[in-house]
């Protein structure tokens, strides 16, 4: 039917930060764990996933940058969560240090 058009699948997304990690949180029902890549790069991370049905892609723009080892994943009921380390910033602690 002309109403089961891609553009309609527009989840619910939420960033959160504190003072070490970013975590987005995305519902993105109808998936399978496995079929979920992500990549993190910089200050952007793109997800996508596919079923047989449909498919999902998303950008999006990180608040900080952030170290791509660090990923923690997890989905469940439908609610994929991605738990991002923020790298220290250039302005950090660690410059205090360097001779």
């Amino acid at each position: 039917s002309r109403y089961s058009k891609k553009e309609d699948f527009k989840p619910l997304i939420d960033i959160f930060q504190d003072n070490n990690n970013i975590t987005i949180v995305a519902e993105i029902a109808g998936f399978n764990k496995e079929t979920f890549k992500i990549n993190v790069k910089d200050r952007k991370v793109t997800l996508s996933a596919k079923s047989k049905e449909r498919r999902y892609y998303k950008s999006l723009n990180l608040p900080k940058v952030v170290i791509p080892d660090e990923t923690r994943t997890k989905y469940k009921n439908g609610v994929l969560e991605i738990k991002l380390k923020k790298a220290e910033s250039s302005v950090g602690k660690a410059d205090q240090h360097a001779p």
